[in-house]
């Protein structure tokens, strides 16, 4: 059996961000990670990042990933990197297993920090399984990862955020996008993002939905629907739109699987995007030093989630016994950028969702 101060389960933005600010402080951790590569789905994201500087605003995504890898490189002596590694079950005593290219690996950590992040969310309607529907996630893999294109042309369901972006990363592929439908009244993401959209001649339809999808042995059309206010289909108000791919864009659920297994107290928090952990101003659970940072803890942005990361790696290692003449200042900045990333409009309903589950 493996034993380490501090494992940390994901690496992506959160687990990467939690691994360096632990290490910096001299915590012996051991960071394992699903994927063959880290930076989970900064490695996918082209876009520019909003936010400030410390949240590396006006830079990619991808870029963002290779900044925070060259940074754990400066802390390698105190940390173990295992890729291509999946936890499998977390026990009551403290250890897990993890299986890694086939092998059975048990490991013991004095803490844990679950940054395991969160799955795509997905819609049920006729014929959802043809060839041709994807979640936006699994299209930005496509496209931004391995350059290939998902179709000719894309239905886009979701006006949030991330269906908004990568619709017009579609549309800078070349990629015939022809309509982007939200089953809300109003757009969810960014105007910003809406009105760049909208320039292009792309038709935004609020209050509608999908209600059915055909084709033989891939999609070839969908039809849609209005949407009324108590948000059921509108007799009459149906019609086609030819396509191959269709992209759903629906929201995230937290992938709290591993905090189910080793009994932490959960939450159903809506605005958090479904079963969230209940957790102190450290970001540590009922269950004593098992902490959680990024989407398992609550959908946000990637920005929070490793502002979250970093604060999170702070706390462990502190209360591991590991200290540094400005620690108080480091975890008292992070609290002040989150609180400023949940500032505004945009942030009420992750500010309400959290002072349900902090305790």
């Amino acid at each position: 059996m493996r034993t380490t101060e501090l494992a940390i389960i994901g690496g992506g933005p959160a687990g990467l961000c939690a691994a360096i600010s632990a290490a910096s402080l001299g915590t012996k951790v051991t960071l394992i990670n699903r994927d063959d590569n880290l930076g989970g789905q900064l490695i996918k994201q082209t876009h520019m990042f909003f936010g400030s500087q410390k949240q590396y605003a006006s830079i990619r995504g991808v870029d963002i990933a290779g900044i925070l890898i060259k940074e754990l490189e400066k802390y390698q002596d105190n940390i173990e990197i295992m890729n291509d590694a999946t936890v499998i079950s977390m026990y009551e005593d403290g250890v897990f297993s993890v299986d890694q290219n086939d092998k059975y690996i048990k490991i013991k950590p004095k803490s844990i920090i679950v940054a395991t992040g969160a799955s795509e969310k997905f819609l049920t309607f006729p014929n959802n399984d043809l060839p041709g529907i994807y979640g936006a996630g699994a299209v930005q893999t496509l496209m931004n990862v391995h350059g290939v294109a998902p179709g000719k042309s894309v239905v886009m369901i979701g006006a949030g955020n991330i269906g908004l972006i990568v619709s017009y990363q579609l549309m800078q592929a070349g990629i015939n996008v022809k309509a982007i439908v939200d089953a809300s009244p109003k757009i969810g993401g960014y105007l910003v993002h809406a009105s760049k959209i909208r320039r292009m001649g792309i038709p935004i339809y609020t209050s509608h939905s999908i209600k059915y999808a055909h084709g033989t042995d891939h999609l070839e059309k969908v039809t849609l629907s209005r949407l009324d206010e108590k948000w059921q289909p509108v007799p009459g108000s149906e019609f086609d739109i030819e396509t191959d791919v269709l992209c759903i864009s629906v929201g995230l659920s937290p992938l709290t699987e591993l905090l189910w297994q080793q009994g932490c107290e959960m939450r159903f928090v809506p605005e958090l995007g479904g079963h969230v952990p209940v957790r102190n101003e450290n970001l540590e659970t009922s269950i004593k030093g098992v902490y959680v940072a990024g989407d398992v803890a609550g959908v946000e942005e990637a920005s929070s989630a490793m502002v979250e990361g970093r604060l999170a790696g702070l706390n462990a290692a502190e209360a591991l016994g590991h200290t540094s003449p400005d620690l108080e200042d480091r975890k008292k900045d992070c609290v002040e950028q989150l609180n400023s990333l949940r500032s505004g409009h945009v942030g009420e309903k992750i500010v309400s969702g959290l002072a349900k589950v902090t305790v």
